[in-house]
């Protein structure tokens, strides 16, 4: 499936194809006309009981990792509105507002996608 990965603080470009926010929280200092959405997908991000457990042990990515996909294989119509797109669209971009670029779960759901 076209899924790539990509901050939303970083300029929208033609390439992103559809944007998709994966977060459950809105960003600080993006106006919704900067992020360029098609969509914001809230519940396809990790639930606020996970996002605090990872914040408190930001060292165990893996088992954030493990948590995120159960989370999501518990909930498959959150990912059933992304599948469906990737199907419409050539690509799809999954956007994220952490600033680290490798342990994000941004990465984890495109590769759960995948």
């Amino acid at each position: 499936m076209p899924f790539q990965v990509k901050r939303i603080h970083d300029a929208a470009e033609k390439s992103d194809g559809y944007r998709v926010l994966v977060d459950r929280l809105w960003p600080r200092g993006i106006s919704k006309d900067r992020a360029a959405l098609g969509l914001w997908a809230k519940d396809a991000a990790p639930s606020t009981e996970l996002r605090t457990w990872f914040h408190a042990h930001t060292d165990e990515f893996d088992e954030f990792a493990r948590r995120y996909r159960a989370e999501l294989d518990a909930n498959p119509t959150a990912t059933a509105e992304l599948r469906r797109l990737a199907r419409d669209h050539p690509t799809v971009t999954l956007l994220y507002s952490v600033r680290d670029a490798t342990h994000n779960h941004a990465r984890i759901l495109a590769d759960y996608l995948a």
